[in-house]
């Protein structure tokens, strides 16, 4: 497993024939004024194996006030993905978080 200087958040697991929603939210990195004003979604496997881990992204990720949500889909079971947004806000800031998402059968959760 990889070190992060900032401990992502732990997801709920998902179920692998579910299509969710995951959501970020950016309120306490905005300064006074500022919004979010691009976003990007990335998949990467943080424990377990999986060859494809950006199959688990389904679409491009919304911006809704201070929040941006991603739609997720399928993913292999026992595989844990770090899903890590990364955000542009309207003063020019990249700002990221992050998040772990696990996969399981509908039988082990």
């Amino acid at each position: 497993m990889d070190t992060l200087a900032r401990q992502p958040d732990i997801l709920l697991p998902k179920y692998v024939g579910e299509t969710d929603s995951v959501s970020f939210d950016f309120t306490d990195s905005l300064d006074t004024g500022e919004t979010l004003a691009s976003s990007s979604v990335a998949a990467t496997v943080w424990d377990g194996t999986d060859s494809s881990p950006s199959a688990i992204i389904s679409g491009s990720s919304v911006i809704s006030t201070v929040y941006v949500i991603q739609k997720v889909t399928a993913g292999l079971a026992n595989v844990w993905y770090l899903l890590l947004c990364t955000a542009t806000t309207s003063l020019g800031r990249t700002l990221q978080s992050s998040a772990l998402l696990p996969v399981v059968r509908a039988n082990q959760a």
